[in-house]
């Protein structure tokens, strides 16, 4: 986390959203830094004598001496102050049985900030939670074991091992230290969610005195376990990011580094036989598919790609009674759905080791529909 996160509270607006006593509590502990830059917080049971402006000026002029602290309260608080964060919030603090206090009307922000005071690694893990709803792209890696080995949720002292080499790692990378794994179980799999710093930025600001903030972006990575099947696909950024944890998850989860091996999750070849290999009337929730583009592989010096693209790419062939290229690799394809719970038609796009689609509840259809035309390679064919 980083100070820069504090440019978000440039107005006294965006404070004055937190309940007064609230906002003080999450301040009072850091009461001699804002009293050092002219500040004094009033007691909590004052009912006035804040002064929010010279609050928002101490606030968007961070220094290397502002605590990390300071800057994640007021961060996940702010993060996590919207009505669909505050009913999850509500749920999880009846689950753990924490009390929110204060009148019968709470903002979500009241919410937030209650939860944080209460229970910070509570706040901190649902925020993880809803990053993890928004990831739909995604890299596969599998296993060459057989029979699969028994999937037991890593301990504790697993996960602070995991985070030890995922830091040594990021430090080197000059991302730096800090990186915190949450784990989701879920029904069909389990999610890993990583929090790490991203490369430092440097950008201009509006606010402030600076003309240039130095700041390190926080980022998040996801990974998703198949015990089924021993599948791991991720949505991570670098190459160097996903061999990490190909390597690292495999070490601290199931003892080997090289239980996760690279190989391909789909073959696009059943598109060479024409638009019978795109038919979905066996696939429920699913209304039509129309192949929109194809990306074949030329390779060469400068590893050349050719894209046919058409409203219709199986018409557009017909039409000009040309086949579909016998040799060349198909690298990637798109294609055009109609779900049976959407008006709106969706971009499905699959690669060797990627599948994108554009909402969550589609993965399951998608899969189903990938399944039984033959696009997804068995685990056990794969070398």
């Amino acid at each position: 986390m980083t100070t820069y996160n504090l440019k978000r509270f440039s107005n006294a607006e965006a404070l004055k959203a937190i309940g007064r006593e609230y906002l003080l509590a999450l301040l009072i502990p850091y009461a001699s830094y804002f009293k050092d830059r002219g500040l004094t917080l009033p007691p909590q049971s004052s009912p006035d004598g804040l002064d929010y402006e010279q609050l928002v000026q101490v606030l968007m002029n961070p220094g290397n001496d502002t605590p990390d602290s300071l800057s994640n309260s007021l961060f996940y608080v702010h993060e996590m102050s919207t009505p669909e964060c505050m009913d999850v919030l509500l749920q999880a603090a009846e689950e753990k049985n924490i009390s929110i206090d204060g009148n019968s009307d709470p903002t979500p922000a009241d919410v937030a900030a209650q939860i944080y005071l209460k229970d910070k690694d509570l706040l901190e893990r649902k925020h993880a939670e809803q990053e993890v709803s928004t990831r739909r792209s995604f890299e596969y890696f599998g296993t060459e074991l057989y029979p699969l080995p028994e999937f037991n949720p890593p301990t504790q002292q697993s996960l602070v091992a995991l985070q030890t080499d995922l830091d040594d790692w990021f430090e080197r990378k000059k991302r730096g230290r800090g990186s915190r794994v949450f784990v989701f179980p879920r029904k069909d799999a389990v999610w890993f969610m990583i929090r790490h710093g991203d490369p430092y930025k440097r950008e201009g600001i509006f606010e402030g005195k600076e003309p240039v903030a130095f700041f390190q972006p926080e980022k998040y990575d996801v990974l998703v376990y198949d015990p089924s099947i021993g599948d791991i696909r991720m949505n991570a950024c670098s190459k160097g990011e996903k061999d990490l944890y190909r390597r690292k998850f495999g070490l601290h989860v199931f003892g080997n580094e090289d239980f996760f091996t690279v190989r391909k999750k789909y073959t696009l070849e059943p598109l060479r036989k024409g638009d019978a290999s795109i038919a979905c009337e066996d696939v429920t929730g699913m209304e039509s598919v129309t192949l929109k583009q194809i990306h074949f592989y030329l390779g060469g010096a400068q590893r050349e790609v050719e894209i046919r693209q058409a409203n219709d790419v199986y018409a557009a062939l017909k039409a000009r009674q040309r086949d579909m290229p016998a040799k060349l690799p198909i690298i990637k394809a798109s294609f055009e759905v109609k779900f049976t719970d959407s008006k709106k038609k969706r971009s499905v796009i699959v690669g060797a080791s990627f599948a994108n689609y554009t909402r969550d509840s589609d993965s399951a259809v998608v899969k189903d529909w990938l399944d039984k035309r033959e696009f997804t390679l068995d685990r056990r064919s794969v070398n």
